[in-house]
């Protein structure tokens, strides 16, 4: 009689067959499954001499499988988790294990937990980060949902996972309900800011400087050996650095200037207009995709929308300098936002979220893995209760140097004609958050006005309101 599977593993695509590997490795034989013929071929090639197998049918999968069962799930967000949930659920036990380790959106996560409540099966939904490198090696992991299930999955989550500098592995429990697929979301939306503005910087030293990328290569890599050494900007020195094997030109000159998305940056953006959180810099760097997408239109606009001309006449390196400091203080206004964004969902579904420990889940195996994660941390370890990061002492300080800089891109930019919304925006959320006076008075004035929707006063407490044309 072959020995039962601690782990099971339902999509053999690369996330789930890499993460099915990582979890052998670690000593927990594995059961694979999948409705896709040459997904489970390939798999069982890749499978071939370890404590793995590829069941053929569903229920040869979970025979496979010691009690309780521990299955994780690794199909695409929406309406395949549901069909998978949907077939195991009248073939599990209670106190089996299922796990959501796709890009699924929290709501959905909460959705399935409520269904499956009287079922007795326990559900976690788990952000899973580091692409396909990370799965197989080492990943950032988020677990989130029933709390009866963190001992079960904990043995083998937290050997599998990446290791930070100091040993620990990059993965906790974050909270009940949908609070891991949520912070992973979060993560997601820091993602795109952090590449917009990674590129907002490779853009102004093309445009404004003329720089090649082998010149550029050199100034990402000597940037990554500071504060702002992290994984982005080692693999933007790296994809500078590269040939064209065909062309012999740089790889990044013969790459169609169109990106793409998956949806978790447009979750962000929407879940930061429910809750009332201004994550500017987030949600820019989604527009800033769909603006890419429109690579007809902007051809045809270039051609008949006059703008000035890009050039530069300063001091390059200083300029260059500058640009560090500008986007250094960017990226730490779009994790301010982040994490503004996960303590309102915090306070409003009662996650009781750990933002230091968030922040120390990054460190390794994450694609937005940086070595300023650990300020983030200490700023926490300062005080948990910090209502934004820029408040900390240590971003005080940081945004007030980098700031001279910061302020002289982006007016270069805007002279130039080079847009750089990231920048732009996140300089706008920082001087909006340390202004006492907003120009709100005169909005509400007008909401007032043609809308009776009344004000405040600064003088007596009350609503009021006025007949404007009276």
């Amino acid at each position: 009689m072959s020995v039962k599977k601690a782990v099971g593993v339902i999509g053999l695509g690369v996330m789930g067959r890499n993460l099915a590997l990582n979890i052998e490795r670690n000593a927990f034989p594995v059961a694979g499954y999948d409705i896709d013929a040459t997904k489970a071929k390939d798999s069982r090639a890749a499978f071939a001499g370890k404590q793995m197998a590829v069941a053929d049918t569903l229920d040869a999968f979970l025979g496979d499988l010691e009690r309780p069962r521990r299955i994780l799930v690794m199909v695409p967000a929406g309406g395949p988790v549901d069909a998978v949930v949907g077939e195991l659920t009248p073939k599990l036990a209670k106190g089996d294990v299922l796990i959501d380790g796709g890009n699924s959106f929290f709501e959905d996560t909460r959705r399935r937990i409520k269904a499956l409540e009287s079922t007795g099966i326990l559900y976690i939904g788990t952000g899973v980060s580091g692409g396909e490198e990370g799965a197989l090696r080492g990943p950032s992991i988020m677990p989130g949902g029933n709390a009866e299930a963190w001992p079960v999955v904990r043995p083998v989550f937290q050997k599998i996972a990446a290791k930070a500098p100091d040993g620990q592995p990059c993965c906790e429990w974050i909270g009940p309900d949908g609070a891991g697929h949520f912070v992973k979301m979060v993560h997601n939306g820091i993602e795109y800011a952090d590449m917009q503005m990674i590129c907002e910087a490779y853009f102004l030293l093309q445009r404004l400087l003329g720089l090649s990328p082998a010149e550029m290569h050199d100034i990402f890599a000597e940037w990554n050996t500071g504060e702002l050494d992290s994984y982005l900007i080692d693999i933007t020195a790296q994809i500078l650095a590269r040939k064209d094997p065909d062309t012999g030109k740089p790889m990044v000159d013969v790459i169609l200037d169109t990106a793409e998305q998956k949806g978790t940056g447009k979750w962000t953006r929407a879940s930061a207009l429910d809750l009332g959180i201004p994550a500017q810099t987030i949600a820019i760097a989604v527009f800033a995709r769909m603006m890419s997408a429109l690579k007809q239109e902007r051809v045809a606009a270039s051609k008949v929308l006059p703008g000035p001309e890009a050039k530069f006449s300063g001091d390059k390196k200083a300029f260059i300098f500058e640009l560090r400091h500008a986007l250094y203080a960017s990226k730490i206004c779009s994790y301010a936002q982040g994490f503004q964004l996960l303590r309102a969902a915090n306070d409003q579904y009662r996650w009781n979220l750990n933002f230091g420990s968030i922040a120390s889940l990054w460190r390794a195996g994450c694609i937005i893995r940086a070595r300023f994660l650990s300020k983030i941390k200490e700023a926490y370890d300062r005080d948990a209760a910090l209502p934004n990061l820029l408040l900390d002492t240590y971003f005080v300080a940081a945004i007030k140097e980098a700031a001279p800089g910061w302020r002289k891109v982006v007016a270069a930019a805007a002279e130039a004609g080079v847009p750089v919304p990231a920048f732009s925006s996140a300089l706008a959320y920082y001087d909006s958050y340390r202004s006492a006076v907003l120009p709100a008075n005169l909005l509400q004035a007008q909401r007032d006005f043609f809308g009776a929707h009344t004000y405040r006063r600064i003088d007596r407490e009350g609503v009021f309101h006025t007949n404007w044309e009276g």
